[in-house]
């Protein structure tokens, strides 16, 4: 496994106490422009294998995929690890709880898909949680999560314009942060599954900023749908996996 972390200090902090302080004001200017898109990206994703069942969010957040997944879904469950995050997700009606992506409190084949977005790039221990996420889904039933990719314009800006600031005391570079090449990000894929399509979110914009122009940011909205599943999606800063859980034994070798 192949990674990119960079810490803060001398020492990472727990991702707990990070998403509490970003919780802060996570949903700041959200609602437009770049991160409106990639929500609205994230959501459609879902839809696709989603729309009128049983779906989780792992690592929901403050809930804005989370909202937009329940608008369509039976069922619409989420979980996080930052107490701060599911205040606001709670305060958006969503049903939430507190967990963790590696010990998820749901029973067996609970669901028809479980997502997630922008999380298990910072979750160390990403092939038990991608194994629970599949304990979870019922046979038949799809996963859907991205990967932080290292071939993309987004992991090109990271390296150019360091770590952004995330909260009053925090930036992105206080907890780890996984970048993978696709060919790796398929080395992990979970027993029990099959790739289903591989997508792609981020693939034309240089730097966010880039949608808050008038003309270039109605533009490279269009270029990125239009490009979210075709081949150049293996050139997103978000790779997006979409696996089928098999029927057979869990444990049998992933197709």
């Amino acid at each position: 496994m192949s990674s990119a972390s960079s810490r803060a200090g001398s020492e990472t902090v727990d991702n707990r106490a990070y998403y509490d302080a970003f919780s802060e004001s996570y949903d700041d200017k959200r609602h437009e422009g770049y991160h409106k898109l990639i929500d609205d990206q994230a959501a459609e994703l879902v839809r696709r294998v989603g729309e009128g069942k049983e779906v989780l969010e792992v690592g929901c957040g403050t809930g804005l995929v989370l909202e937009r997944v329940a608008s369509f879904a039976r069922r619409a469950e989420g979980v996080d690890l930052s107490p701060g995050m599911l205040a606001k997700a709670r305060a958006r009606g969503l049903t939430v709880q507190e967990a963790s992506a590696t010990d998820l409190p749901f029973e067996d084949a609970s669901f028809d898909v479980a997502y997630s977005f922008k999380v298990l790039a910072h979750v160390p221990e990403i092939d038990r949680a991608l194994a629970e996420m599949v304990r979870v889904v019922r046979p038949g039933g799809y996963l859907v999560y991205d990967f932080y990719n290292r071939h993309s314009f987004r992991y090109l800006a990271k390296r150019l314009f360091g770590p952004r600031k995330t909260s009053r005391v925090f930036d992105e570079s206080a907890i780890p942060t996984r970048f993978w090449s696709i060919d790796e990000a398929l080395a992990h894929l979970p027993a029990g599954t099959r790739l289903e399509r591989i997508d792609g979110i981020r693939i034309a914009t240089l730097h966010a900023a880039q949608l808050r122009l008038p003309l270039v940011g109605r533009w490279t909205e269009r270029i990125e749908w239009r490009f979210m599943d075709s081949p150049l999606a293996r050139l997103a800063g978000f790779g997006v996996l979409t696996l089928r859980k098999l029927h057979d034994d869990p444990n049998a070798e992933h197709g």
